[in-house]
This record gives C-alpha cells, sequence and structure tokens, in this order.
C-alpha cells in the first residue's frame, strides 16, 4: 500500500465531521467536569484564582509550565535576553571566537545561578569522563557514561552530590538535576564522537564549549556534540533567504501556545481532575477517553513550547537545534513516538540504530530496544512507574514489527495484493487506531498515574464493550484517516506524480 494512496473526498469529509462533533462531545463533558467540580476539596492545591473579570479559576498542577510562563518567567527570559544580546554583540566583534564566548556567558551565569560548588561538581564529571574519552573505547565510555548517570539518578549517590550545592531558593532542584543530567549526556556524546575521531583528540576545551552552552544547558534541547561542534565554531555567519522571518513567524506561534495553553487552564482542568480517582470513576466513557488523549496532547505542547523557546534562541545563535517533537496527535507508530527530540536523537544514534541496524531482524531489534530502554529508565530516574513504562513501550515498539512481519507473509501477503490500495489503506487504518490507544494508554501512565491508566483501559476495553469501545476506535479511525490524508499530500509535494504522457496527433 502506497503513501500516494488516495480515498474519496465524500469519505474524508464524513471522517472530518464524526471527529469534529466527538472531540467536540468529549470537550464539554470535560468543561462541564471542571465547572462543577472547581470548589472540590481535592483541587484547593491545584486551581488558583486566574481570570477574575470572568470569574475562572486556574489549573496550575504542572509545576514546570508554571516556572516557565508565570513564576519564574521574568528570571529565565532575562537570562535568555542576556545570552542573545551579549552572543550578538561579541560575535559582530570575532565570529571565530563565538563558541568560546557562548562557554564563559554560559559558566558565569550558572555560577552565579548555582554558585562555585556546583559549577566544580559539572566539572569533576566532565573531567573523568574526558580522560575516559581519551581511551577511544565505546564500551568504556558507556560504562563510564551510565555510571556517572546513576549517580545523579540513586540514592545514596544523589543526596550525598546534592549536599555540595548551597541555597535554598525553588528552582534549585530542578536546576540541579536537569544540569547534571543533561551535562552526562553531553559529555557521553562528546566521549563517543571522539571515539570516531580517526587523527588525534578533541580538547577538553571543545567539551567545555559544548556542555555550558546557556540555552541548552538547565532544560536541553541535547544536540550531539558533532553537530554542535561543527555548527558553533563555524565563522560563516551569514543566513538563508527569509531565515529571520521564519524565526520570528516560529516565536509568534509560539507565543500563541501560550496564550492558548492559557485559556484551556481556565476552562479544562485536564491536570487536576485524573490525581481525583473518586471524581475520575463518575465521569462518562467518552469523558475518560478525552481526558487520557488531551493529557498527551498537552505534555507535547509543553515540550513543543519550551523545547521552542530554546530553539529559537539557539537559531539566533546561528545553530540549527533538534526540532520540536511530533504531533501526538500524528502519531499512530511506536517508532516516532517522542516527547523530547533530543534525547530521541541522542538514543537512536548511539544506542537503537548502533545496534539494530536496519531494524529488519526480530532479535537485533530486541535486543536494540531493551538496550534504548534501558539507558531510558536510567535517564528517567528508576521507579516502578518507569520500569512500567518503559517495558510497554519497548514492547510497543518490537510488537509492530511483529505484526508487520506477520502480515508481509502468504497468505496475508496475498490478501492485500488482491485487495484495492484504497482498501488495505482502510484495513491497515483499523490497526493503527488500535495502536493509537496503545500509546495513549502505555504514555498516559507516566503522565498521570497508574490508577488513571488502569482505570481508562477497564473502562474503554471491559466496562465500555461493546458500544464505547467500538465507537471510541471509530473515532480514532477517522482521525488515523485525516492524518493519512495529510501524509499523502505531503509525499506528493515531495515527490510529484509525473503527469501522463499525451499521445500525438497529427
Amino acid at each position: 500500500m502506497g503513501i500516494k494512496t488516495a480515498l474519496p473526498r465524500t469519505e474524508l469529509y464524513l471522517y472530518t465531521a464524526v471527529l469534529a462533533l466527538a472531540l467536540g462531545w468529549a470537550g464539554s463533558w470535560i468543561i462541564e467536569a471542571s465547572s462543577e467540580n472547581v470548589n472540590r476539596k481535592s483541587f484547593k492545591d491545584s486551581i488558583k484564582p486566574g481570570w477574575h473579570y470572568f470569574g475562572r479559576k486556574m489549573d496550575v498542577t504542572d509545576f514546570e509550565w508554571a516556572m516557565w510562563f508565570t513564576t519564574f518567567r521574568n528570571h529565565i527570559l532575562f537570562a535568555l535576553a542576556g545570552h542573545v544580546i551579549f552572543a550578538k554583540i561579541c560575535s559582530m566583534i570575532s565570529p571565530k571566537h563565538r563558541s568560546l564566548i557562548y562557554m564563559l556567558y554560559g559558566c558565569l551565569t550558572v555560577l552565579i545561578i548555582m554558585g562555585w560548588t556546583y559549577i566544580s561538581l559539572i566539572l569533576s564529571h566532565c573531567i573523568v569522563l574526558y580522560s575516559v574519552a581519551l581511551i577511544k573505547r565505546k564500551w568504556l565510555c558507556f560504562v563510564a557514561g551510565l555510571t556517572s548517570l546513576a549517580t545523579f539518578k540513586m540514592e545514596p549517590f544523589v543526596s550525598w552530590q546534592a549536599g555540595f550545592v548551597t541555597g535554598t531558593f525553588q528552582l534549585q532542584d530542578i536546576l540541579f538535576y536537569g544540569g547534571c543530567g543533561f551535562s552526562i549526556m553531553r559529555c557521553m556524546s562528546f566521549a563517543l564522537e571522539n571515539c570516531e575521531k580517526k587523527d588525534g583528540s578533541y580538547s577538553f576545551m571543545d567539551l567545555i564549549k559544548y556542555n555550558f552552552y546557556l540555552p541548552f544547558f538547565f532544560f536541553g534541547p541535547i544536540m550531539t556534540f558533532d553537530q554542535f561542534h561543527v555548527q558553533a565554531n563555524d565563522p560563516n555567519l551569514t543566513r538563508k533567504p527569509r531565515e529571520m522571518w521564519n524565526i520570528t513567524v516560529h516565536a509568534l506561534v509560539h507565543l500563541g501556545a501560550i496564550l492558548v495553553v492559557d485559556v484551556f487552564f481556565h476552562f479544562l482542568y485536564i491536570l487536576t481532575i485524573p490525581s481525583d480517582m473518586k471524581l475520575v470513576k463518575d465521569l462518562s466513557d467518552w469523558s475518560l477517553a478525552g481526558l487520557a488523549y488531551s493529557n498527551l496532547v498537552y505534555d507535547w505542547v509543553k515540550a513543543a513550547v519550551m523545547f521552542g523557546v530554546i530553539n529559537t534562541v539557539s537559531r539566533l545563535d546561528h545553530l540549527d537545534p533538534p526540532q520540536p517533537p511530533k504531533c501526538i496527535t500524528m502519531l499512530y507508530v511506536f517508532a516516532e513516538t517522542h516527547f523530547d527530540r533530543g534525547i530521541n536523537d541522542w538514543l537512536c544514534k548511539y544506542v537503537y540504530d548502533y545496534i539494530g541496524g536496519n531494524h529488519d531482524g526480530i532479535f537485533k531489534e530486541l535486543v536494540a530496544t531493551i538496550c534504548t530502554f534501558a539507558v531510558t529508565t536510567l535517564w528517567l530516574g528508576p521507579c516502578e512507574l518507569v520500569y512500567i513504562w518503559s517495558f510497554f513501550n519497548c514492547f510497543g515498539l518490537n510488537f509492530e514489527l511483529w505484526v508487520a512481519k506477520l502480515f508481509s507473509l502468504p497468505p496475508l501477503s496475498t490478501i492485500e495484493g488482491i485487495m484495492s490500495e484504497a482498501m488495505s489503506r482502510r484495513i491497515r487504518g483499523l490497526f493503527n487506531a488500535v495502536n493509537f490507544w496503545q500509546i495513549i494508554l502505555y504514555n498516559v501512565l507516566a503522565l498521570n498515574s497508574l490508577d488513571f491508566a488502569k482505570l481508562v483501559a477497564k473502562r474503554l476495553l471491559f466496562k465500555g464493550f461493546p458500544l464505547s469501545t467500538l465507537s471510541v476506535l471509530f473515532v480514532t479511525y477517522c482521525g488515523i484517516q485525516l492524518i493519512k490524508e495529510r501524509e499523502r499530500k505531503l509525499a506528493l509535494l515531495e515527490e510529484p506524480e509525473p503527469e501522463p504522457v499525451k499521445p500525438k496527433t497529427e
């Protein structure tokens, strides 16, 4: 079945109408539940005064979002604006040394915020991993890097290292763990790229320049060392046509997304409701489905906006950072599911693709996914919830390959060959709809709680069967077909189909 297979336009209009009505209906249930329960005791800590003139309260459950765009918005903007102004002036004066200038500003800012003991702690890990990188053995770089990362994810090592950092300000813990974790991943990238270098080794100063680039330091995303090193040391600072226009447009889009999320938080308490299991049990099946879906959409929006703000700054520095994650609404395969493209690119380059190769072999794919999710588990912090999340996502990734292999064998491949391409697309859409809800259920447990994920699965698969189950799957199927139609149009734009040759007439 080719990606360019089209469906009748009337059928697509029907899918659009069904999806719009279903989303509107599920959204109205959530708005109603939010309005009727705004004064519940369990909502007291997470629902705060918002728009007084509209009489609406605001969901402030997500500390990260509140930190970025309300509580510490001015502090973060001040630090990033200072970087942009300082970097621009110094880059104009000495473009050849701009990576050194970025490093100096980053070190100074981290020193002022976190103190000299924190800088010393980061540098000690950098020195250890740089020393290992000089040996040029990939397995040794992995062992040293993952051991170093484990000291920031597991007790008692993490508490011991955190004790070196003085201060009691509210952001200390987030900045400490974010800066340390991303620093170790960057050091591992440096070490692994150094193993690939044929002549000599990169210098310790190259590692420090890479690690202390301020926009990426605390919150990511991660650029692999090979990309950063080339781009940050390129003295050619000319921009492509309309590049500044595109940067401005992206910045305005992110600002618009922030305003939209702010509006939604005043009407849809999608983060607070799942924490009250007593209330959740009284909601309809459609409300639960909409709640689970909206939680994943919100987490994607949060990642896209936060990384988008940082990426805008780095693009002003003439870097090409990792793109925002692919919209969760557009995903129906596990192979493309991620919320941090920087970490995803890092894992794919150094673990998943390195072990899995072309990902055709079942055993190699199994080993590659197990190793990838083992590193991911350590990155997220080992605990029961992360173990469950890793297991199910690892299973989902492998299950996709098993199903694809099965359908490529006779008689299933023969049956599909007999069908029309449109019918093949429809049948694949049914399987993709089931896969879509696997992705939602496997990931919502990490975003909310295991109890909430179990309740959603129980209601949709057992208590709601067959009416709720089949209706939700049908709506999802409609959405999948609209996604496939968008992919078809993009494929046609990238590779237009040749026009038929007209016969010559005399």
